[in-house]
């Protein structure tokens, strides 16, 4: 075996050429399965789209750096399906950009954290997590109440979401920063437009208890309570690993 290194060694060009062989070989094994991808990732007929409110709060969660400590990918491991709930589909995280399977957890994995803790929860832990956590090593963010969401570029947005191939329609372009507001705002006139655009399964109501113009912390609970429910089907599946 050594004698056939030492042999190498003294030929760069063999030496070379065997190193880009042995490397090709994990290239193919992780390269090769995404020709029969379209066969292998489910169906998600009942997929929707996030809001333009639920889409800032994503923008929020990656600008505080949450998906640094959480993960959002459960994984097939019998102990994991018991803690969190179902595992993660492909399907689900089809329309994503940029992904946040993620692998660190210095936190929990939120993958299905939406309706799990109320809005009022949500608030107060973001706000100071040892309040509710005593134990809690995470950061405070008690400016996200504070500050108001920007949605005045939202149709931008989902205009560049569109061309990488998420279905937003005209409509939703049109109204994003209208159903960005009202959202947060359930008893507003614009607030009817969101379920028309997103149906039924769209949270529309004051995340952070605050009246008003949305907020950060409104955009980041509608990002965190829409978390593991913009399909069911993992829940349809089963979720023996």
């Amino acid at each position: 075996m050594f004698g056939l290194h030492y042999k190498l060694e003294r030929k760069a060009i063999t030496l070379v050429l065997a190193i880009i062989g042995v490397a090709s070989i994990g290239g193919i094994v992780e390269i090769a399965p995404l020709f029969t991808i379209d066969q292998t990732v489910e169906e998600a007929p009942d997929m929707r789209l996030l809001t333009p409110l639920e889409l800032t709060g994503r923008n929020i969660y990656i600008r505080e750096g949450c998906n640094a400590c959480h993960s959002q990918m459960i994984r097939t491991l019998r102990d994991e399906v018991e803690r969190y709930g179902p595992y993660s589909r492909a399907a689900e995280s089809q329309y994503d950009h940029p992904m946040l399977w993620g692998s660190k957890r210095t936190g929990p994995d939120l993958a299905r954290v939406g309706g799990k803790y109320s809005d009022a929860w949500h608030a107060a832990h973001l706000a100071n997590p040892r309040d509710l956590v005593p134990q809690s090593v995470m950061p405070a963010y008690p400016w996200l109440g504070r500050r108001q969401a920007r949605i005045d570029d939202l149709g931008r947005h989902l205009r560049a979401l569109q061309a990488l191939g998420v279905p937003y329609t005209e409509a939703m372009i049109e109204h994003a920063e209208a159903d960005a507001y009202g959202q947060a705002a359930p008893n507003s006139e614009r607030g009817w437009g969101v379920a028309e655009r997103y149906g039924e399964a769209a949270n529309v109501r004051d995340f952070d208890g605050q009246p008003g113009a949305p907020t950060e912390m409104d955009a980041l609970i509608a990002y965190l309570q829409m978390l593991g429910r913009q399909t069911a089907i993992a829940e349809a599946a089963g979720d023996a690993p």
